[in-house]
């Protein structure tokens, strides 16, 4: 084995045969979340992580090939484990109102979550000299909603339940009134406390009633 190998973990091979220990990743994902809001992207580093998980900095090159994946892999572990893929889907005979108001309430519990407050206010305050962590975190995060939700009306309109002439523009409509004016800027900037799960319901209620009006077949 050359020099180079011994030296770099990520380019290290990993044996075809052996899976990797679930544990492990999610005490990776863990550690890097912990010290990407504490640090930011560019303050945090691979060997912190590794020190954290309480796991070699190989075994971290092992699950994640460089900082960047983990990142985007930390950023989307989050949305999976609050907005899962198997919300957006819809099948026939399924009651629409109910799956909106769904993705509705987990779209505001994800987003007033103590971590992701905390992460948008750090992105906010450190995006001008770490836009790679401010571009990563979009991509993994609002463009895979946005991405799911355009899925889920796409899904609405082949059943015959919905009419968006523009799926896009759609899903930023009803995300856009779920998120709401100045009381969404005013918690982000910690003027105001996140609403509680029955204000979100409520909320969440009217936003799919005005929705449902503007897109819902004849």
């Amino acid at each position: 084995m050359s020099e180079q190998n011994l030296s770099s973990p990520k380019d290290a091979p990993v044996s075809r045969g052996r899976p990797k220990d679930p544990a492990k990743r999610l005490a990776i994902l863990n550690a890097a979340k912990d010290l990407f809001l504490a640090l930011g992207f560019t303050g945090t580093s691979m060997d912190a992580v590794a020190a954290k998980a309480g796991v070699s900095k190989l075994t971290v090159y092992s699950h994640f090939s460089d900082k960047e994946t983990l990142f985007c892999a930390a950023i989307e572990a989050k949305c999976g484990s609050q907005m899962p893929e198997e919300m957006f889907t819809l099948d026939a005979g399924a009651p629409l109102s109910d799956r909106l108001q769904a993705i509705g309430e987990a779209f505001l519990d994800m987003l007033y979550h103590d971590d992701s407050l905390q992460l948008m206010r750090l992105i906010s305050a450190v995006g001008a000299q770490d836009q790679t962590m401010a571009n990563l975190f979009y991509e993994a995060g609002p463009v895979r909603t946005r991405s799911e939700m355009i899925r889920f009306l796409n899904r609405a309109v082949e059943l015959g339940l919905m009419q968006v002439p523009d799926p896009e523009r759609a899903s930023e409509v009803f995300f856009g009134m779920l998120q709401g004016g100045c009381t969404h800027i005013q918690i982000i900037i910690g003027c105001a406390e996140p609403p509680s799960r029955e204000e979100i319901a409520q909320h969440v209620t009217e936003v799919v009633r005005v929705f449902m009006r503007a897109y819902q077949s004849a």
